[in-house]
């Protein structure tokens, strides 16, 4: 049950991030000084900021920039990881050997310290926090699904399969991929809240989304020199930032538990 209602609210916030330009109350990027600190009202149902602009018109537009940035990563971290899973797993000799050094050297290191480097050189954005957490993500997934291959390299019917002629795209799509997406699912889920505290937390520091554009780690990096008159500009943005990434642990737990 518990289940079902989270991803119920997953799917209605999936619906925002779609709409959410055609359905904010107002311009979240619309300045205006007059209207600094108002309280909630009809017009502006969460109040305004420190520069007069909507409060829910910016939560809303923000969610595009820290859950749609985080699932992009997610899928494309996901897809890549996969693919080289699947070549280090099938392709023996100097690939494999070179890909082994690779994961021991840069899994030594956590990977937010991994995209915490990139992103020093790259300099700060979204784009380049993008890269720098794909990068990361496919380190530690590709190593993952890598030892997930291997385990059921050695199962009897996979050798049953080669035996009987399976090889190749066949054996990859027919035995080995059914296996490890439960593994894939669930790794998607509990990390995708993972990674919206990463991107959140590289805009409140300065390196990641930078002003104006409404994501919740800079809206709190914004509101912070205001927070004790007006604890309201770091409350709502921190509220959804928690929201989501409880929905998604839930979800990820159950399905794990199932």
């Amino acid at each position: 049950m518990i289940k079902r209602i989270c991803l119920l609210l997953l799917s209605l916030i999936g619906i925002i991030i779609l709409f959410a330009p055609w359905i904010v109350p107002n311009d979240p990027y619309l300045i205006d000084t007059t209207k600094r600190f108002f309280n909630p009202s009809w017009q502006y149902p969460l109040g305004t900021d420190h520069l007069g602009r909507c409060i829910l018109s910016r939560i809303l537009i923000g969610m595009r920039y820290s859950v749609g940035s985080a699932l992009i990563i997610q899928l494309i971290s996901s897809g890549f990881s996969l693919a080289i899973a699947t070549v280090v797993t099938f392709r023996q000799g100097i690939t494999k050997r070179i890909f082994i050094r690779l994961w021991d050297i840069l899994l030594s290191f956590p990977t937010i310290i991994l995209a915490f480097s990139l992103i020093s050189v790259f300099g700060p954005g979204l784009k380049n926090v993008v890269i720098a957490l794909v990068f990361a993500q496919t380190i530690y997934y590709s190593r993952i699904f890598h030892n997930a291959m291997i385990s059921l390299n050695e199962m009897n019917y996979i050798k049953a399969a080669r035996i009987s002629g399976t090889t190749g795209i066949k054996l990859l799509k027919t035995h080995f991929i059914p296996h490890v997406l439960p593994t894939l699912y669930t790794l998607l889920s509990l990390d995708l809240g993972k990674v919206i505290l990463e991107i959140a937390g590289f805009s409140f520091i300065g390196l990641g989304v930078q002003a104006p554009i409404p994501e919740w780690g800079m809206m709190i990096e914004e509101g912070k020199q205001y927070m004790r008159q007006y604890p309201a500009l770091i409350i709502y943005p921190g509220i959804s930032i928690f929201m989501i990434v409880l929905l998604l642990h839930q979800v990820g737990v159950k399905k794990h538990a199932n």
